[in-house]
């Protein structure tokens, strides 16, 4: 059995004394293990990083080995994004979610879309933004994908205000005002096609909508908890904002000339 496909390292584990087990995510072979041998040395290493893209040669006896992988590095990323807590965070949040998928059936859009996040990852404005979107896809390719298109009350598509947690379906400011208590905040910028941006508030709103329904569809039934690197996503991206706010006060109240 053999394939030749592009990737997307998620992480590593030692394997014996000098081989590694790779995991990554592929254009078209899904989430995909494999080991790796001579994965541990110096030469390796450096390119056997989360957050690089490599180019991979995968040969096994038979298509349920685990089989052995021959990387070689297309995007040197790993380095780059290291330098962010946002982007490390980030990145072990991505993988997280895609392990809630079927090893090796392919999801190309994931694929695709991972790889453009990975480019903007370490960029603490949009990562914010490109997460909140990727929880949605995964929410989606999971079987459990929110309309939020239109008003699931009047068919309205403006001035879309709530998500209905019962039906994960959009709803409309003047429809949901009498329950507006019950619903989850609907952020504008996670609309199709908006062109919005989001400010601090709207991306507390988006993983707020986003967690609710990845706690009911995915950990709670699966009895597993909601991944640690979430948290650290979110308290690093609630620095970053508080540390924006404190510099503006200060350019405000002339403390910091520019």
């Amino acid at each position: 059995m053999e394939w030749h496909d592009e990737g997307i390292i998620l992480g590593t584990r030692k394997h014996g004394e000098t081989s590694a087990i790779l995991e990554v995510m592929t254009r078209a072979h899904g989430r995909h293990l494999g080991l790796v041998r001579g994965g541990r040395s110096r030469k390796q290493q450096p390119v056997l990083q989360p957050g690089n893209r490599v180019d991979l040669l995968w040969r096994a006896r038979l298509d349920e080995h685990l089989g052995i992988f021959q990387a070689e590095a297309i995007e040197m990323n790993a380095a780059r994004l290291m330098d962010s807590a946002i982007a490390v965070y980030g990145l072990q949040t991505m993988a997280a979610h895609l392990r809630l998928l079927p090893e090796r059936d392919a999801h190309g859009g994931l694929y695709e879309t991972l790889a453009v996040m990975i480019a903007h990852l370490d960029d603490p404005d949009a990562a914010g933004e490109l997460v909140a979107h990727f929880e949605l896809l995964v929410l989606e390719e999971l079987g459990f994908g929110l309309d939020l298109s239109q008003c699931a009350a009047t068919g309205t598509r403006q001035d879309l205000a709530y998500v209905s947690p019962k039906s994960g379906r959009a709803v409309s400011r003047a429809a949901g005002e009498p329950w507006r208590d019950k619903m989850l905040p609907l952020p504008a910028f996670l609309q199709r096609g908006s062109g919005l941006h989001a400010d601090p508030a709207a991306i507390e709103d988006a993983f707020r909508l986003t967690g609710f329904f990845l706690t009911r569809h995915v950990y709670e039934p699966r009895g597993i908890e909601q991944p640690g690197a979430r948290a650290g996503f979110l308290a690093a991206l609630r620095k970053h904002h508080a540390a924006r706010k404190a510099i503006s006060g200060a350019i405000a109240a002339g403390e910091i000339t520019t």
